[in-house]
């Protein structure tokens, strides 16, 4: 269970928490209020990219953890003709939270998680063919995933209060961009290559 340990002074408190829960602090630290929807919105029009992309039922699991342990507040909020929704602001100590996971955890090294170069990897139990298809698809979603950055680029763009976003949406461009000529490259290179299927015995 997450705890919290205020260590006295004006040391911030130390929490133990799921990077998951630290990024939904991370989106309401630019001080707005936002309902579980707000954020769910949010984190697919940016996080998704690099991160995180969360179900609707993980987010209000973290908003209540978070509620629970005074990192975030909630009040009722009306909503014109429909029920009232919950709006989330982070707290001093939430902000304090999350500025000290920023500062003291230390950086992990990302795990490349492909599973389209997974399934190339074990090419020689398909047909050429469906790995033409596979990759074909694969380069499809990464050109429509790079336009749908930079709708959340421009989105953002000459906002100063979200530039780090915008560089990090950047940064994201950058890496799905350099999948995509990878994955062009591959598609070029299987192309060459004699089919090195073998038959099961």
């Amino acid at each position: 269970m997450a705890t919290v340990e205020h260590v006295g002074g004006d040391d911030p408190p130390l929490v133990a928490l799921p990077a998951t829960a630290y990024a939904v602090l991370g989106l309401l630290s630019f001080g707005r209020e936002l309902s579980g929807y707000d954020i769910k919105k949010w984190a697919d029009a940016s996080l998704r990219h690099f991160y995180w992309a969360p179900a609707i039922s993980h987010i209000y699991r973290e908003l209540q953890r978070l509620e629970q342990l005074g990192l975030v507040e909630g009040h009722e909020a009306p909503q014109d003709g429909l029920r009232n929704k919950r709006m989330y602001r982070i707290t001093a100590s939430g902000r304090a939270a999350v500025t000290a996971w920023l500062v003291e955890s230390p950086g992990e090294t990302p795990m490349l998680k492909h599973p389209v170069a997974l399934r190339v990897w074990l090419g020689h139990l398909v047909e050429p063919d469906d790995l033409t298809r596979l990759l074909s698809a694969h380069v499809d979603r990464l050109r429509d995933e790079l336009a749908q950055i930079e709708a959340s680029i421009a989105g953002v763009r000459g906002d100063d209060a979200m530039r780090y976003p915008a560089a990090v949406l950047q940064w994201a461009k950058s890496i799905y961009e350099a999948d995509l000529t990878a994955s062009q490259t591959l598609q070029q290179s299987l192309q060459r290559a004699p089919d090195a299927r073998r038959p099961t015995r």
